[in-house]
């Protein structure tokens, strides 16, 4: 039975078909038209403005935000998009990678003030699996945000999964202090996205000066009265939304609005965060734990979690190689498929394996015969030897591993072969080789790479043709 490497492996989704959602944008005011397409696999999230000549195109991305006053703004090209955070949270919760979204105007929809009409118009029309692997970058190292002005602080912790704690005070008699929190992505959909956004009443006034909130309605905000207001403020509001019972319930919220959840007002910001860290551009593991986020803090942050991922995404593709942990297949087990022999057999084990890559370990000693006249009193391995250790480990790749009968390996072309550090007695060598398309007519095209430890010391490109052994042969 072929061995598999046992680490789960996930994939790129977008939406089945096109979905169209319309609204006011809370501060324009203006209706908005969006329509959400497939796209194709590694085009992330990008929005498309059609009302304008040439219909330029944005990808939602931490480097194009370019405001983050009350909401996530972002801008390229001439073409800005504001507000996107609550549909980013949305596509964030439902896994979405891939999605064009065209729309009509500036501003993203407000709709009810929460991702959750988002997550239902998406669930609605379902997600597609792509044929394109999902790479999750980890965090080594923590990485913290401090603004003490604001009093924020915000740390990612290297965590296995996606976690996200908030904590939200705002020196507030009517909210107090409150906490929020998702230990998996999955929970987003039912524990977070309902919660709609919010501000205080004396915020209002302010707001309606800026010429924002035109979009504003008492059914898409929570508004919070912690602080005397008159009668005149009351029905100056009242005006402004068109309502003619706006009133303060004994809890403090404006026109006794119904919380979803006794902690909306943190769980809201924790779904800000969530929009707002998707723009981080990779998908990512890290434990959040976040106090007093906001959409500038939160830009912030994700512009040094981008910054570390990308300074360290390159190690992300270095396998691991634990000693203690069994072989999939030991030198034995290795014989019976590869046709070398001593002193020609240059794989010691294969610790991984699928039908895409294989993962095998070479120990390097000073008992090797090539050392013997390869530069005596100076021990280097064989450039020419690396790439063929690659190649005999592309073999479990290429090589029917279940078949009767047997094969050879002939290399027809190696390609940008670098050696980029010398191999010495005492190098353990990790060898990685990836199929980089279909094995056709017995081609196989593979990149190959080797590290000792978390070093790359050889990469090359080797293509070789797989041709059945004659039956007299073996």
């Amino acid at each position: 039975m072929e061995h598999l490497n046992s680490q789960p492996k996930y994939f790129q989704h977008t939406i089945q078909e096109e979905v169209i959602i319309s609204g006011a944008g809370i501060h324009s005011g203006q209706a908005v038209t969006m329509r959400l397409k497939p796209s194709e696999p590694n085009t992330g999230i990008v929005f498309k403005r059609i009302d304008l000549p040439g219909k330029p195109v944005v990808k939602a991305d931490v480097d194009n935000v370019i405001e983050t006053n009350r909401s996530t703004t972002i801008e390229l090209n001439g073409a800005r998009i504001s507000t996107i955070e609550h549909l980013m949270a949305a596509l964030m919760g439902m896994q979405i990678d891939n999605v064009l979204i065209e729309i009509d105007d500036e501003e993203v929809p407000i709709l009810d003030g929460s991702a959750q009409p988002f997550v239902e118009a998406l669930e609605k029309t379902g997600t597609k699996k792509q044929n394109a692997e999902k790479v999750f970058y980890s965090i080594d190292h923590n990485i913290t945000f401090t603004d003490e002005d604001k009093k924020v602080e915000m740390v990612a912790l290297p965590y296995k999964n996606y976690r996200i704690n908030t904590l939200i005070d705002f020196n507030s008699p009517v909210l107090g202090t409150q906490h929020a929190t998702i230990t998996n992505i999955t929970e987003f959909n039912k524990e977070i996205a309902p919660s709609r956004t919010f501000c205080f009443f004396h915020e209002l006034e302010l707001l309606l000066e800026n010429n924002l909130i035109k979009g504003g309605d008492i059914n898409n905000a929570i508004v919070v009265v912690d602080k005397p207001v008159t009668e005149d403020q009351v029905m100056r509001i009242s005006k402004v939304f068109n309502k003619k019972d706006v009133q303060i319930n004994e809890e403090g919220i404006l026109n006794n609005l119904q919380l979803r959840f006794p902690n909306e007002p943190a769980r809201h910001k924790l779904l800000d965060m969530v929009g707002d860290l998707a723009l981080v551009g990779f998908p990512f593991n890290a434990h959040i734990i976040a106090n007093r986020p906001g959409h500038s803090s939160n830009i912030m942050f994700a512009k040094k979690i981008k910054e570390h991922i990308k300074k360290n995404k390159f190690r992300q593709d270095i396998p691991k190689y634990d000693p203690n942990k069994p072989a999939l297949y030991d030198i034995s087990e290795i014989e019976k498929i590869l046709p070398h022999r001593y002193p020609f057999l240059l794989i010691d084990k294969i610790i991984e394996l699928s039908k895409t890559h294989v993962i095998a370990i070479k120990n390097v000693t000073y008992n090797e015969p090539f050392f013997q006249g390869h530069f005596p009193g100076n021990y280097v391995m064989p450039g020419v030897l690396l790439a063929e250790a690659l190649a005999q480990a592309g073999g479990f790749i290429a090589i029917p591993l279940n078949s009767e009968d047997k094969y050879d390996t002939y290399f027809l072309k190696i390609e940008n072969c670098k050696f980029k550090q010398k191999v010495v007695p005492g190098d353990t060598l990790i060898l990685k080789m990836e199929l980089l398309h279909p094995i056709r007519r017995g081609i196989c095209e593979m990149k190959g790479t080797i590290f000792i430890g978390d070093r790359l010391v050889t990469e090359a490109v080797l293509v070789a043709q797989i041709v059945k052994r004659p039956k007299e042969r073996i």
